[in-house]
């Protein structure tokens, strides 16, 4: 081995996912993915955090990556975790989930803002961006339904 080669890291990808095809969760709305994702949603009024849901073409279920936690009226979203998480699984889509610990389900300019920066780099990689979801303990809001996707 040469020292080039000792002093280089190596990268490697992998996904692996022991459900079926057949048996994988099919999101058909806003609030399946309610359903699905709030009885797993951590801490839904403590802290606020961001994940993502991974998507197959025929809109199954691949995945939930937790994106970030912050604190209890914000958390940073790296767009660049989103993106490989998404690469990573081979998702044709994706669904942002973020849940304000306040209960207050009015989008916020920066969650608009990295709604819209998340969606124009998923363009460039053939990823749709199907919905931005707020979560609380009670309800959801829905971007796609309200219109500000």
């Amino acid at each position: 081995m040469t020292l080039f080669q000792q002093n280089i890291a190596e990268v490697t990808i992998k996904y692996s996912h022991k459900i079926k095809p057949s048996d994988q969760v099919r999101i058909t709305g806003s609030k399946s993915v309610y359903d699905f994702v709030c009885p797993l949603w951590p801490d839904l009024e403590y802290r606020e955090r961001f994940a993502v849901l991974l998507l197959s073409r025929s809109l199954k279920v691949l995945g939930l990556s937790w994106i970030s936690t912050g604190g209890v009226s914000g958390t940073v979203v790296d767009a660049k975790l989103i993106f490989q998480v998404s690469l990573k699984s081979n998702a044709s889509s994706i669904i942002l989930l973020h849940n304000h610990p306040s209960g207050e389900l009015r989008t916020s300019e920066a969650d608009r803002r990295i709604t819209r920066k998340i969606k124009d780099g998923a363009k460039l990689l053939d990823i749709d961006v199907l919905e931005h979801i707020i979560l609380t303990s009670e309800t959801y809001y829905s971007m796609a339904d309200e219109g500000e996707l």
